[in-house]
């Protein structure tokens, strides 16, 4: 089993709070020393108390999900002996309510555009099951109960 752990930093700095006009702005810390600059969404909190240039839990969340699933492909991939030159996904997740009313990621949709090269090339019906095998396999995706549909951009993409 693995841990995996993200500090979150957050400072009043002397900002108004209890009527709500405080920034939303923070930092993710991770354990690479990597630091990111989060916020609230600007769709959820109004600027200026949300930062627009800033990463938000929802395309965090969006994020996990095509990376993971990314990682997993590009994996797989290679096992069946195909070479990836490029991959890159223009995934998209929704916010709504879901059934109980509630606001929630209701579901997210990968589209991943793959380029391959090398003599091997893998047919239109084996990169939708590499893509099958990949989200099968994602923890991230396992873990969630939004939808996550994944629809791949046409294939052959060949460098």
């Amino acid at each position: 089993m693995a841990e995996y752990q993200a500090t979150v930093d957050w400072e009043r700095n002397g900002a108004a709070f209890v009527d709500n006009r405080y920034s939303r702005g923070h930092h993710w810390e991770f354990d690479g020393g990597v630091r990111v600059p989060a916020s609230a969404s600007p769709h959820v909190v109004p600027l200026p108390y949300s930062v627009a240039a800033a990463v938000d839990p929802e395309e965090a969340f969006v994020a996990a999900l095509s990376s993971c699933h990314m990682l997993w492909f590009l994996s797989l991939a290679a096992k069946q002996g195909y070479v990836v030159e490029k991959y890159r996904d223009s995934a998209v997740g929704t916010v709504g309510r879901d059934g109980d009313g509630r606001l929630a990621m209701l579901d997210v949709t990968l589209r991943p555009l793959v380029t391959f090269s090398g003599p091997t090339q893998p047919t239109t019906a084996e990169v939708a099951d590499l893509h099958h095998a990949a989200h099968a396999q994602c923890f991230i995706a396992n873990s969630v109960k939004t939808l996550v549909h994944c629809e791949p951009a046409p294939h052959p993409a060949v460098a």
